[in-house]
């Protein structure tokens, strides 16, 4: 196969990074996963996800990469502007520091709104123009489609929903603001109602403790505040979510519903679906390689 029928998906969070190879229609051809490095400064994840790229391309077969970061990047898709919850993250160019290492075309994007575009693609969100992604992990990112198009605002640094004031008097977020979103929502966020993690809670919620259950029913309640203001400004027809922690959506997700339902009004969530994402998180890096199919191959 020619080099260039190869694309690689990255996706850079705070725990872990993922990366993809990926034909031109989609399918995952191989993967790997390594920890994040700590601290996570850029010069020390660069040089991790270089050595780590012959994990999923070691006869070099791809010509272009992709890679998401959670924060806004520049109009072209070449400087990670800030990336909150990584360290010393502001003003990274890091598609000039990863051409000459790797030998390949790179472009940047927000991990939101790869996750949207690789749902769009093969995911829960084809076949829909309006949708609302929201991404659950290390912090809580997203990414918002208009009429079948990324909105992405002045600068590129629209659609960051997990950054929206929730709780005024609220834990301080790494962004500067207090309360938000994020400081409930996130992983971080569930150890404020509970010492377990995300895994051992689903284990107990599973088996019907009613600790556990009460616990992702407090969660789902915050982010179906959070969702509903969301779902005022877009209106959209979907809402997906991914992340993480939506591998609990099984017990949250009825919360989240309630909370909508009580604060949209009818006309605002007129034949709304809220439901997880299908691509869990492979998302992110199939996202990463289709915005580089976009932007570097002129996919459409």
């Amino acid at each position: 196969m020619k080099r260039e029928q190869h694309v690689i998906g990255v996706d850079i969070g705070g725990t872990a990074i993922k990366m993809g190879r990926f034909d031109f229609s989609g399918n995952l051809l191989a993967e790997a996963k390594i920890p994040t490095p700590k601290p996570s400064v850029p010069g020390v994840v660069t040089v991790a996800l270089c050595e780590a790229i012959d994990l999923i391309d070691p006869k070099n077969m791809a010509s272009f990469m992709g890679v998401a970061l959670p924060g806004p990047m520049d109009e072209l898709g070449r400087v990670a502007r800030i990336c909150i919850n990584l360290p010393g993250w502001i003003d990274v160019p890091l598609a000039d520091w990863l051409e000459p290492r790797l030998n390949r075309k790179v472009i940047l994007g927000n991990d939101g709104n790869s996750a949207l575009l690789g749902e769009a693609w093969i995911g829960a969100a084809k076949g829909y123009d309006d949708v609302l992604l929201l991404t659950l992990g290390t912090g809580v990112g997203g990414g918002v489609m208009l009429g079948g198009r990324l909105f992405t605002g002045h600068n590129g640094a629209a659609s960051e929903p997990g950054l929206i004031g929730v709780q005024p008097d609220g834990p301080d977020c790494n962004s500067g603001n207090a309360g938000s979103l994020e400081q409930f929502a996130s992983i971080a966020g569930l150890r404020l109602l509970t010492e377990l993690d995300p895994v051992e809670l689903n284990k107990k919620a599973a088996v019907g403790d009613i600790e556990a259950l009460k616990v992702w029913e407090k969660y789902g309640r915050t982010l179906g505040i959070g969702i509903s203001s969301i779902v005022y400004l877009f209106t959209p027809q979907l809402v997906l979510l991914g992340g993480g922690l939506s591998q609990g959506a099984k017990y949250f997700l009825p919360s989240v519903l309630r909370e909508v339902e009580l604060r949209v009004q009818p006309a605002s969530r007129e034949g709304l679906i809220i439901r997880k994402c299908a691509l869990g998180n492979g998302a992110g890096c199939l996202g990463a390689a289709r915005l580089a199919l976009e932007h570097l191959v002129g996919f459409v």
